[in-house]
């Protein structure tokens, strides 16, 4: 009994859970693909990021690189990823070319110098570029921890009734829309093309005279509906001076076009 005991726990473990049950053993029939398994590897944004990643894993100091050690490290690295057949960028295969040369230069016995003159240290290009890696990696992590809305932060808004919204003064009114008006004229048109007939001539229209049709009719009416200055009965060039009148009047301020609340009639008056 007391032999059993481990084997039986050991069989009893579960080997897997698929949606919260448990298996305790394999499928007889499990079919694993030969490139089912794949092996997650910390992500690189880079090169840089890569080669930072191995100094700092090692506590190397990075004024002072171990070239050929971080070199054997970075080889190995891209190697698996090729066996694993993860896609390699440029860069990374430039960057291995880099560290290769700075190895053999190295590696070269240094020639004799006058002691006025000191031989620039390989490194040096690398390790400046690392530095300046290292501080906007920093800068962008600290940027990142920063409270951000819709992601920490959410702000709490509330839509009343359509009924509830009080009427809007002149102070208050929000500014009319173009979009608006110009929907507003669509709609027009499309009403007027229904009623158009044909007709043998027309007489002109006056675009001066219409404006002051306008004004007439807003002195006896306080407020009157965009769309009641529009008479189908005119076709399509009835609509189109109509409303460069009312634009015409708009821009010489003498009416103002007003809407009351999103989605409402716009109206016309006097200023």
């Amino acid at each position: 009994m007391t032999e059993d005991t481990p084997s039986t726990t050991a069989v009893s473990a579960p080997v897997a859970t698929v949606r919260g049950q448990p298996f305790v053993q394999l499928p007889s029939d499990l079919y694993i693909p030969p490139q089912a398994l794949e092996i997650l590897l910390e992500t690189f944004s880079g090169p840089l990021d890569l080669l930072l990643y191995l100094i700092k894993k090692q506590n190397f100091d990075i004024l002072d690189i171990p070239v050929a050690e971080v070199t054997r490290q970075y080889m190995h690295y891209i190697e698996l990823m090729q066996v694993l057949e993860i896609e390699l960028a440029t860069e990374y295969l430039v960057m291995a070319a880099v560290l290769t040369e700075i190895k053999s230069r190295l590696l070269l016995p240094k020639p004799v110098l006058p002691q006025s003159a000191d031989e620039a240290d390989p490194r040096a290009e690398l390790i400046r570029r690392l530095q300046e890696y290292e501080q906007i990696k920093q800068a962008a992590y600290e940027l990142d921890q920063l409270p951000r809305q819709g992601r920490d932060i959410f702000l709490a808004m509330a839509q009343a009734e359509l009924g509830a919204l009080p009427r809007c003064d002149d102070e208050t009114r929000p500014p009319l829309d173009l979009e608006d008006l110009v929907a507003a004229l669509q709609s027009v048109l499309t009403r007027a093309a229904l009623t158009t007939h044909h007709a043998i001539a027309q007489e002109p229209l006056s675009i001066r005279e219409r404006m002051s049709q306008i004004l007439h009719r807003l002195s006896t009416e306080n407020r009157v509906e965009f769309t009641g200055f529009f008479t189908p009965n005119e076709g399509r060039m009835g609509v189109v001076v109509t409303f460069i009148a009312l634009l015409e009047l708009w821009r010489q301020a003498l009416i103002e076009l007003i809407q009351t609340k999103p989605y409402a009639e716009i109206e016309v008056r006097t200023r």
